[in-house]
């Protein structure tokens, strides 16, 4: 039976859609929905008188008791009021504009208006996304992603049990909000970590736990440089950590790298902050000489600078021990240094962490307690016994011999396969290569036909704000296997030759 209302102005009267009662809903939640959609598409005007429960509860075929029900919800939610002696009434307090149809007419310019409606730094995060490529370009296979670790190798069963031991004994702060700045174990331990692994010099309460490597780069921005402050970075650079100083407002100033790393000199000169990578120089890789190091500690010391060293893969290194950090030479407080765990275990778990001079601490920590309130707790005790236990070492001994087998498995096929099309030489360090196109190529353009034939890679003018040293692809060989690799430098090759 469908239902009408005669409302007091001259409009037709209103139809109710008939009520299922064999819906899931309740009859009494379908008849609150219908009145509510009339209301705000305008069917029901501010100040029509509603039929008296009775009367519609028969009009309807339900009981009384469903209609005041639906009544009592409407009027707890504002769409209806209640007169004393004169029955029920759609509100009159309801603005015209807000009991209109709700399907938002597009806006005038469309998209281009749209984004116009952001904020400043809402343009620049939409005009500057950190990465060049989406994760779904190229479904398959995985070769080659830059710096996406081999997750075939991740010992899963003894993360399982670490995670399942905190599951079966659940300690209630775990399933709290925890300390913003990181669950305290897992601070200890990475500051442990990295002063026997990387000569960093710091206490767990400089250790601030984070999202991941981007979510560093991003705090420390916003927290170290406003709107049109110079931010120098290297050129070629990581497209993330240039993403995060432009949304931060940055006037970002490009410095040329080297085969000692970044060039310490007049590109430096006003910057409030430079962005490195000295362990190993993305995309390029080179690694940066003590006296470049020195250098800029020195020019940092004197300007009154900030350092922010990413250290994203200086676990692998395959000549040797992994490299001091540039922080543990830093006397002066002037270096920030980013960590993850996203390059070494899985992207999925989702944290990073920051070391942070002593007087930066409690800033750090206010910041990502405005930003999410800290990372997941459960993971975070997780990954502290991971590390505490020996997992964390043996899982980078046994990835760092596997990574040097696949970066000679991609050296080897490229030479085989790719001979006069791209030059890719191997290196003593990561989890990626730069092959080297012929001089008049176009980088992004193969990037393109390589994406079409299924691989993965990164132009390298997409890492440069400059015009890049020479037309390249950063191919990433960590994640896939060794068929894999073979399967992808033979796509690569119809790519680069422009086969269908």
């Amino acid at each position: 039976m469908t239902a009408t209302i005669a409302p007091t102005s001259a409009a037709l009267p209103l139809a109710i859609p008939p009520l299922d009662r064999a819906a899931a809903a309740p009859l009494q939640e379908q008849l609150s929905e219908a009145l509510r959609a009339a209301v705000l598409s305008g069917r029901l005007k501010s100040g029509t008188r509603l039929p008296p429960t009775r009367q519609f509860a028969a009009d309807l075929g339900v009981s009384r008791n469903t209609v005041a029900g639906a009544f009592d919800r409407l009027l707890a939610e504002g769409y209806l009021e209640a007169r004393v002696g004169d029955g029920t009434y759609v509100a009159r307090a309801l603005p015209d504009d807000l009991i209109r149809a709700r399907r938002p007419p597009a806006p005038v310019g469309g998209a281009d208006r749209a984004a116009g409606d952001l904020s400043q730094r809402g343009s620049l995060l939409v005009a500057h996304p950190p990465s060049a490529a989406r994760p779904g370009d190229c479904p398959a296979p995985r070769a080659f992603r830059a710096v996406l670790p081999a997750l075939d190798a991740f010992p899963r069963r003894a993360w399982g049990r670490l995670v399942e031991r905190h599951l079966r004994r659940p300690d209630p702060a775990l399933l709290g909000y925890g300390d913003p700045a990181g669950y305290r174990p897992l601070r200890e331990v990475i500051a442990a970590y990295l002063g026997v692994t990387r000569g960093a010099r710091c206490e767990p309460d400089q250790v601030i736990v984070v999202g991941g490597s981007q979510q560093a780069l991003d705090l420390a921005a916003r927290l170290l440089l406003d709107p049109g402050d110079a931010a120098a970075i290297e050129d070629p650079g990581y497209p993330g950590a240039r993403a995060a100083l432009r949304a931060a407002g940055a006037d970002l100033r490009p410095v040329p790298v080297d085969a000692e790393g970044i060039v310490v000199g007049t590109a430096l000169a006003g910057a409030r902050l430079v962005y490195t990578t000295p362990s190993h120089q993305f995309p390029l890789g080179a690694t940066m000489s003590l006296a470049r190091r020195l250098a800029l500690l020195d020019w940092a010391a004197r300007d009154g600078a900030w350092i922010l060293e990413d250290d994203y893969d200086g676990e692998y290194r395959y000549d040797g021990r992994p490299l001091p950090a540039l922080q543990g030479l830093d006397g002066g407080g002037r270096v920030i240094y980013l960590g993850t765990f996203s390059k070494v275990l899985f992207p999925g778990l989702r944290l990073g962490y920051l070391v942070v001079p002593p007087a930066l601490a409690d800033a750090f920590a206010a910041a990502r307690a405005l930003a999410d309130r800290g990372s997941p707790q459960l993971e975070q005790a997780a990954l502290a016994d991971f590390i505490a236990e020996g997992h964390f070492a043996r899982h980078i001994r046994r990835t760092r011999l596997l990574y040097l087998e696949r970066q000679r498995a991609l050296v080897a096929a490229a030479r085989r396969e790719l001979a006069g099309l791209l030059e890719v030489r191997p290196a003593a360090a990561g989890m990626h290569l730069v092959g080297r196109l012929p001089a008049d190529a176009d980088d992004r353009a193969v990037w393109r036909r390589a994406a079409a034939h299924g691989v993965a890679c990164l132009p390298l003018a997409a890492c440069a704000l400059a015009a890049p040293p020479f037309p390249g692809l950063v191919l990433g060989y960590a994640a896939p296997d060794i068929a894999e690799i073979e399967a992808g430098v033979a796509l690569l090759r119809a790519a680069l030759r422009g086969d269908r």
